[in-house]
């Protein structure tokens, strides 16, 4: 029996993923103002509504014969509007999007040697900023990923 050989961790690639499912919906980039308005790191002075796919937790889920990581994702969604509905509107359409889709993501991952096992989104919080004109949703997705051999 061969011992695999871990290839590198996929949060980067799982990053990509979300960025390319969510920049090619049509119904999201209407939400955000006509705009592929989703980023890793949003440019100075980007206009609201925008998505920030960004900080992650990747931990080993590995078994004998191959390699697996539980990966945490978060996304931030920042409006500014005195109410949540427009953050609220945005957050259910990314849940809707990547909550128990595999094969969305699983289409960007593969080519980059790994599979998503399973993703769900765990939570989505809507929350106010000091300044009262800004809103943010953040959303935590879990994902389980295995290693192609």
């Amino acid at each position: 029996m061969t011992t695999p050989t871990q290839s590198t961790s996929p949060a980067g690639a799982v990053q990509q993923a979300f960025v390319a499912v969510l920049k090619a919906d049509g119904p999201l980039k209407v939400l955000l103002g006509g705009r592929d308005a989703v980023y890793d790191q949003p440019p100075e002075g980007e206009a609201y509504p925008y998505v920030r796919v960004g900080e992650h937790l990747s931990t080993a889920d590995n078994d004998h014969t191959s390699f697996g990581r539980e990966i945490t994702e978060t996304l931030r969604v920042w409006t500014k509007a005195r109410s949540n509905k427009q953050g609220t509107d945005i957050a259910t359409r990314i849940g809707q999007l990547l909550d128990h889709q595999v094969a969305r993501v699983d289409a960007v991952l593969r080519p980059l040697g790994h599979r998503c096992v399973t993703i769900r989104l765990e939570y989505d919080q809507a929350l106010t900023d000091p300044d009262p004109q800004i809103r943010q949703h953040v959303l935590r997705f879990r994902l389980q990923t295995q290693q192609l051999t």
